[in-house]
């Protein structure tokens, strides 16, 4: 499995590189519209200028825009570099070799680049040691903001425990998953701080805490309220003392209202919310990371298909509720253990098309994403603004065939209407 390792980081492009699109139509994702043609500039790492008959130095690389759309890359706010990339068998298969795993990891990463997510928010999961070959320029791959492990409790939604595996805690032996970097399992306020720090200490960039029951896993129903209050506000006070945030799993009322009174920032999933918890998270400027989540299916296991059921249900109900009381919101995939599921990823965006219109959207995944992962604010591994095309702005970039206001369809698509992605200043796909 990956290993942890300390975060490195990256080299960007030389500073007096220079690529200039010339004759591009700028998607405005602040107020959802696309500009007249015009030129845009990069320099190094940043969007250096905009405007028609921009200079550039005789070296710069000219990518003919042709009246296609300029817009910034994609975030995903809520995926699993590794989980998404391998199934449960091959993880916990007895002949599984750590290198071969780590190549499955690395490989997924480029295709997730690839398909123009440009950024991802990885909550939960071993990531330090991708992260660190991403931005050292060993591995293609998006921009990471690491969580690291994820914190649980004892029978929490991320005590991935094997049925044999007794707790580290009374026996002395980590489990798999705690070995391999994939979670925590903390008890007490003690637990929970060291657990926090030491995410913190390899680099998370936030902290992702487990406070209520999971679809997912086996031990934990998905009614039950995980943590108790002062062992969620330890996670926070660890936390907020390295300026960044806690983000937790929940669902249900109750989880999630004892998450903000502990100072939770992020709420994941939200399914079974009503409107009073939405407006307290209006109000508080509490996040909601949401997900298009599909209809259950045959193959997937019997126990797994009754515990969606009433977070499927409640979904339409609670997206547009969030939407009416004003909670600011983020989007997400967080596919798990379904590697063939990832050529997906884009299209799970227009699943938001039942309540948002295409610049709502778009706003959402570039903007409003960027947004959120900014509250990581020194802890978050690169500084700079992102989530759309401004000066000053970080290059990441698409170049899209068409006008995806008129056409969402076009992002689902990315090997054929993606043109150009810039990753960091650096093109990584195109002309």
């Amino acid at each position: 499995m990956l290993l942890p390792c300390a975060v490195a980081w990256g080299q960007g492009p030389a500073p007096e590189s220079e690529i200039l699109f010339r004759e591009v139509r700028v998607l405005d994702t602040v107020r959802g519209t696309l500009g007249e043609p015009t030129d845009v500039l990069v320099r190094g790492n940043r969007i250096a200028a905009l405007g028609a008959d921009t200079p550039r130095s005789e070296s710069a690389e000219v990518i003919e825009g042709r009246g296609r759309t300029l817009m910034p890359g994609l975030i995903d706010a809520h995926w699993h570099s590794t989980f998404t990339a391998l199934s449960q068998a091959a993880m916990t298969a007895p002949d599984a070799k750590p290198e071969s795993l780590a190549a499955t990891v690395a490989a997924e990463s480029g295709r997730t680049l690839m398909r123009g997510f440009t950024s991802v928010r990885d909550v939960g999961g071993p990531v330090f040691e991708l992260k660190a070959a991403i931005d050292a320029g060993e591995v293609a791959g998006p921009r990471i903001w690491p969580s690291g492990a994820t914190v649980s409790q004892t029978s929490g939604h991320g005590d991935m425990r094997l049925p044999h595996e007794r707790s580290r805690r009374f026996f002395g032996k980590p489990s798999l998953a705690e070995d391999m970097g994939a979670t925590f399992i903390a008890d007490g306020r003690d637990e929970v701080l060291t657990a926090v720090r030491e995410n913190l200490r390899m680099g998370a960039s936030q902290i992702k805490l487990m406070a209520g029951g999971g679809t997912s896993s086996a031990y934990d129903p998905l009614d039950v309220t995980q943590y108790t209050l002062d062992e969620m506000r330890a996670a926070v006070e660890a936390a907020e003392d390295w300026g960044t945030y806690v983000t937790v799993h929940a669902y249900t009322v109750r989880a999630v209202r004892r998450a903000i009174e502990a100072g939770v920032k992020c709420i994941e999933h939200g399914q079974l919310l009503d409107e009073d918890t939405l407006a307290l998270m209006a109000r508080q400027g509490v996040w909601l990371s949401t997900q298009t989540l599909r209809p259950s299916t045959e193959a997937m296991d019997p126990l797994r298909r009754e515990k969606r059921k009433p977070v499927i249900e409640g979904q339409a109900r609670t997206i547009a509720a969030a939407r009416r009381a004003g909670v600011r919101m983020a989007w997400g995939t967080d596919f798990l253990f379904e590697p063939e599921l990832n050529v997906e990823q884009n299209a799970f965006i227009l699943g938001l098309r039942d309540w948002f219109t295409p610049a709502e959207i778009l706003r959402m995944v570039t903007h409003d994403n960027a947004e959120l992962l900014a509250l990581s604010g020194l802890r978050s591994p690169y500084q700079g603004r992102l989530g759309v095309v401004e000066v000053g702005a970080l290059a990441d970039l698409l170049l899209v065939e068409g006008d995806p206001l008129e056409n969402l369809d076009l992002i689902a698509d990315p090997a054929r209407n993606f043109a150009v992605i810039v990753k960091d200043g650096r093109v990584v796909k195109g002309e």
